[in-house]
C-alpha cells in the first residue's frame, strides 16, 4: 500500500492549492478515506487480482506443493467472512481465491426461485454476484483499515510514540482482502456474441478468470447431472476467443481463461463437426461417434452419412435428434478437448470427473502434457462426490488387490458410521485430508475449489438453530450454539453492527461534521457488551 505519510501529504498539498474554500478539509481524514477505497474500479480489481494469479501460477509451475484453494460464495457476505476468517487464522490471503459457482446463481440468485444448473437463470445474475462480492470484501478492507486508525488515534492520545509506529507500520502493511474469483459463464449462455458479452460484463466487475465450459448452452447440464451434450471444438472455440477478446478491449491483458471439458461424462453430441481433411479437428472429434457400416442398398431416409476411410458410415442418432459417441471413448475426448483448448488460448483445464480419484485424473492430465507439459488443472472437489464413501471403496480395492483381508467390511454400506473409527475408515480419512497436496503433486491441479460448500454449510447451520431454538432448549439454542461460540471463536461479526458499517458511518459523520456529528457508537450502544468478551 501506499504509505500512510505520504497519502497525507498528497493530501495537504491538494487541499493547499484550492484555498480557503477547502479549509475544512482535513488531510488526514481524506488519506483515510483513500487507503479504505483502494479499488476505485472493477477493472482495477480484475487487473490486480489477474496479477495474483500469474504469479500463482508460476510459482506452482516451479513446485506443485504451491497449489491454490477456494471455496465457492453465494452472497458477498459469505466470501467477506471467508476472508475475514482466513486472514484471522493464516494471517495472510496467499493462495486463498473466491469461486462464483453457476449452479449457485441458479439455485439462490435467480429472480424465478431456485433452479436447476442449466443456464435458465439470468445471466446478468452473475456480474452483480461477482461486483456484490468485491463490495463486500472492499468493506472488510475499510472496516479493518478503521481499527488500525482508531488504534492509532488511541497511541497518540495516550502519548504512547512505540505504539503509534506499531499502529503507523499496520496500515502500512495492511493487506487486502481483494483476491481473485474464478467465475463460471456457463456454455457462455448463447452464440460467441452473446459469451463476449457477458465476459465483458463480468471483468468490469472484477473477474480476472473466467471458467467456460463445452456443453450446449441450451442443453447444458450441471456437470454432475446425466444428459450432457457437448459441441465440436471450432464451436467451443470461438467463445473461447471471445473471452480473450473480451478481456484484451477491457485492458486486462493477462486475464485467465479456465475451459472446462465434460466429455468424461457427456455421451451425446448436438451436431457433428465440420471437416474438410482426414485427421483435422473436425475428423477427430467425429471418430468418436457410435457409427454403423451401411451401402446404398440399406440407406434410410434422412440418414446422415459419414465417409470414414471411403466407407459409408451411419452415426447413431436418437429420437431428440442428438447423435451419440461411442462407450468408453471420454477420456480420449477429454484429452483432446484439452489439448486443443490450450493450443487455443486457454490457461487452465478443468475435467469435470465422476469420481475423486486422483490415478484417474492423473492419467488423463500425463497424456495432455506429452503435448502441453506445463498444463495444469482447477478441479472441482465436488460435494456431488459422496468422498466418505468414495474413499474407503478405493482403500477396500487397494487393500483386495494387495491380498489384505477385508472380510470385516461389506463394500457397499462402506458409509455407515460403523466404520467410522475402523483401520479402513482412519485410512479412507487420512487420504481425503491430503487429497489435495498429493492430486496437486501427483496429477497436476493447480487449484482446488469446493464448488457449493457455503450453500450446505447454510442449510446445516439453519437445521442445528431450528432444531434446538424451536425445540426444549428455546434461547439457548441460540446463545449456547451461536452466539457463545461466536465470542470465544473471536467470530467478527459477533459485532453485527460493526460488521454493517456502523463505525465507518461514524467516522464519516466526523469527517463531514466535526464535533456535531450524532454518532452511532456511544456509550449506549449495545454492541460495546462484546468489548474484550472473548476473554
Amino acid at each position: 500500500m501506499t504509505n500512510y505519510s505520504q497519502q497525507i501529504s498528497a493530501a495537504k498539498s491538494l487541499i493547499g492549492e484550492n484555498g480557503n474554500p477547502w479549509a475544512a478539509i482535513e488531510a488526514e481524514s481524506v488519506a483515510r478515506m483513500r487507503l479504505q477505497n483502494r479499488f476505485k474500479t472493477g477493472l482495477d480489481i480484475a487487473q490486480y487480482t489477474a496479477d495474483i494469479m500469474r504469479r500463482d501460477m508460476d510459482a506452482y509451475d516451479a513446485d506443485p506443493a504451491n497449489y491454490t484453494q477456494s471455496l465457492g460464495c453465494w452472497h458477498g457476505f459469505i466470501g467477506q467472512q471467508k476472508m475475514i476468517s482466513i486472514k484471522k487464522h493464516f494471517e495472510t490471503t496467499k493462495g486463498r481465491y473466491l469461486y462464483l459457482s453457476g449452479w449457485m446463481v441458479a439455485a439462490l440468485r435467480s429472480e424465478f426461485g431456485p433452479l436447476p444448473d442449466q443456464s435458465m437463470h439470468e445471466k446478468t445474475s452473475v456480474p452483480a454476484l461477482i461486483e456484490e462480492l468485491y463490495t463486500f470484501l472492499r468493506q472488510a478492507d475499510a472496516r479493518e483499515l478503521g481499527g488500525l486508525f482508531r488504534d492509532l488515534d488511541a497511541a497518540r492520545e495516550a502519548g504512547d510514540a512505540g505504539k503509534e509506529q506499531e499502529a503507523l507500520k499496520a496500515i502500512d502493511n495492511h493487506e487486502t482482502h481483494v483476491v481473485p474469483v474464478i467465475a463460471d459463464i456457463d456454455a457462455g449462455f448463447g452464440n460467441a456474441e452473446a459469451t463476449y458479452l457477458l465476459a465483458k460484463k463480468m471483468i468490469e466487475a472484477g473477474a480476472c478468470a473466467l471458467q467456460i465450459e463445452n456443453q450446449v448452452s441450451d442443453e447444458k447440464q450441471c456437470g454432475h447431472q446425466d444428459g450432457k451434450v457437448t459441441v465440436p471444438h471450432e464451436d467451443f472455440l470461438a467463445k473461447v476467443r471471445a473471452c480473450r477478446y473480451a478481456f484484451l478491449e477491457m485492458g486486462i491483458d493477462n486475464g485467465i481463461i479456465v475451459t472446462r471439458t465434460d466429455s468424461l461424462g457427456a455421451g451425446l453430441t448436438k451436431q457433428i463437426a465440420v471437416s474438410k481433411e482426414p485427421g483435422d479437428l473436425g475428423d477427430q472429434y467425429n471418430s468418436f461417434l457410435d457409427c454403423e457400416e451401411i451401402t446404398p442398398e440399406n440407406m434410410q431416409n434422412g440418414d446422415v452419412i459419414l465417409n470414414r476411410d471411403g466407407k459409408m458410415m451411419r452415426p447413431k442418432r436418437l429420437p431428440s435428434n442428438l447423435f451419440q459417441f461411442k462407450s468408453g471413448t471420454g477420456e480420449d475426448r477429454c484429452v483432446l478437448d484439452s489439448i486443443t483448448s490450450l493450443q487455443n488460448g486457454a490457461d487452465l483445464l478443468w475435467i469435470e470427473t465422476e469420481k475423486p480419484h486422483i490415478a484417474q485424473i492423473g492419467g488423463m492430465v500425463s497424456e495432455i502434457r506429452k503435448t502441453i507439459p506445463n498444463a495444469k488443472l482447477v478441479y472441482n472437489n465436488s460435494p456431488s462426490f459422496n468422498w466418505t464413501l468414495n474413499f474407503r471403496q478405493q482403500v477396500f480395492d487397494a487393500w483386495l488387490d494387495e491380498g489384505k483381508d477385508v472380510t470385516l467390511y461389506d463394500r457397499a454400506k462402506l458409509m455407515s458410521a460403523q466404520y467410522d473409527e475402523t483401520e479402513l475408515g482412519i485410512e479412507a480419512d487420512n487420504r481425503i485430508r491430503t487429497f489435495q497436496e498429493d492430486s496437486s503433486r501427483e496429477a497436476g491441479i493447480f487449484h482446488h475449489l469446493i464448488t457449493l460448500p457455503t450453500y450446505h454449510t447454510a442449510a446445516l447451520s439453519t437445521d442445528n438453530l431450528a432444531k434446538e431454538y424451536f425445540g426444549d432448549q428455546g434461547m439457548l439454542g441460540y446463545v449456547a450454539g451461536v452466539q457463545r461460540k461466536e465470542i470465544r471463536q473471536g467470530i467478527a461479526c459477533v459485532k453485527h453492527q460493526n460488521m454493517a458499517g456502523s463505525d465507518l458511518g461514524d467516522d464519516h459523520k466526523e469527517y463531514f461534521a466535526g464535533e456535531a456529528a450524532l454518532k452511532a457508537s456511544g456509550k449506549d450502544n449495545t454492541m460495546n457488551q462484546f468489548v474484550d468478551a472473548a476473554e
